[in-house]
């Protein structure tokens, strides 16, 4: 199975915030949309992902909301495809404790996997195998 087929069924809907936004803003951003991270693009280019560890973190040294979030969004952006396979994104995530991955094709931000999508896919993926394994067996 490839991200692909993560993207097919959750749809391509990514929330992006510019670097200038505000903590404040991530915050209402995260909280609206009932999401653990944003995706922060400065026009095309994807320039890191801030997530609701990075405010935490954020909040243990400082209360300022006005902090923009490029100065506590994470850089080092770890990226899929869609043509990767899930098992291998499975393994990245939990290997680098990333938990949200921009899925990126050609330069483009086209999509956002979480690992809560990797398992619920993967659970299915189970699922799916157990009812055609108790089909054989009582077919």
């Amino acid at each position: 199975m490839r991200v692909a087929d993560i993207v097919k069924r959750k749809g391509t809907t990514v929330v992006t915030l510019p670097p200038v936004s505000s903590v404040a803003d991530l915050v209402a951003t995260l909280a609206e949309h009932g999401i653990g991270a944003v995706v922060v693009v400065d026009g095309d280019d994807v320039r890191g992902v801030v997530s609701e560890r990075d405010v935490v973190r954020h909040l243990m040294h400082s209360v300022d909301l006005s902090t923009p979030v490029s100065a506590i969004m994470s850089t080092d952006v770890v990226w899929c495809t869609l043509r990767d396979d899930i098992r291998e994104l499975a393994g990245v995530m939990t290997e680098r404790r990333i938990r949200h991955l921009p899925v990126v094709e050609d330069g483009r931000l086209l999509a956002i996997v979480s690992i809560g999508d990797v398992v619920k896919h993967r659970l299915d993926e189970l699922e799916a195998e157990r009812d055609q394994l108790a089909g054989y067996v009582h077919g």
